[in-house]
């Protein structure tokens, strides 16, 4: 009994949950327009203020929900919504292939909230996390997660409330926002020259293809990039 008191009681460290807000926060403020984007665009397609909010609420995925939005806009097929939501979100595969080993042996509960609650600023975070600490912290990585999930959700409410009263919000160039978050979870993570060819590989292809093949593109350079980085690290490996 007091083995299990003492879990529960590590469990709801203060001070790993208080060192997860201050990691999560600058992903949290750069994230903000593209949650008030995606608030925006889901009431600019005819979506009620409730609808929109749901959205988040519900699906917390902003680069899915922006394309589901788009293609709802554009009256899209329910299966090209699908298929390109399916796409876009099949890097969780491999986030969650990472957390397999550590949450595995982890209440039911836990491991719900960390799937539900898994995002690239969370895995991010926690993976620095256990490179610091050589451990997995369900705490932590749940109390990232939820801290993010909640500015993700208030500034999608805020895009909502500008969206009805401010026209052609979009037009402000928020979209730069996606591409800042990414660039600040891909940037400090580049340790190892793999990494950094997989990076380099991937960038280059896409900016190439997307002239040539665009609606490929952002596939075919994750393909690449990952080919990339696989067969140099393997490389690395022998020369060892």
């Amino acid at each position: 009994m007091s083995q299990k008191v003492s879990i529960s009681k590590s469990g709801f460290d203060s001070k790993v949950m208080l060192q997860a807000l201050f990691d999560i926060a600058p992903l949290s403020v750069a994230v903000v327009p593209w949650g008030i984007l995606c608030g925006s665009l889901a009431v600019g397609i005819g979506l009620s203020g409730l609808q929109a909010q749901l959205m988040s609420l519900f699906i917390f995925a902003g680069a899915a929900q922006l394309a589901a939005t788009s293609l709802m806009g554009a009256a899209g097929s329910l299966s090209s919504i699908f298929s390109s939501t399916f796409v876009i979100s099949a890097r969780h595969l491999l986030y969650s292939a990472v957390f397999r080993e550590h949450v595995r042996s982890s209440p039911f509960l836990t491991r719900v909230c960390t799937a539900f609650f898994l995002t690239d600023e969370m895995f991010a975070v926690t993976c620095a996390y256990i490179a610091k600490h050589k451990r997995y912290c369900a705490t932590y990585a749940i109390s990232s997660g939820v801290a993010f999930y909640v500015i993700w959700n208030l500034s999608t409410l805020a895009g909502i409330v500008l969206g009805q009263h401010l026209p052609n919000l979009e037009s402000l160039g928020l979209e730069f926002a996606i591409a800042a978050t990414f660039i600040a979870i891909v940037i400090p993570s580049i340790k190892a020259k793999s990494t950094l060819i997989a990076v380099v590989t991937s960038g280059v292809s896409v900016l190439v293809l997307s002239v040539f093949a665009a609606d490929y593109a952002l596939i075919v350079a994750t393909i690449l990039g990952m080919l990339a980085g696989y067969f140099t690290a393997e490389k690395e490996g022998s020369n060892e």
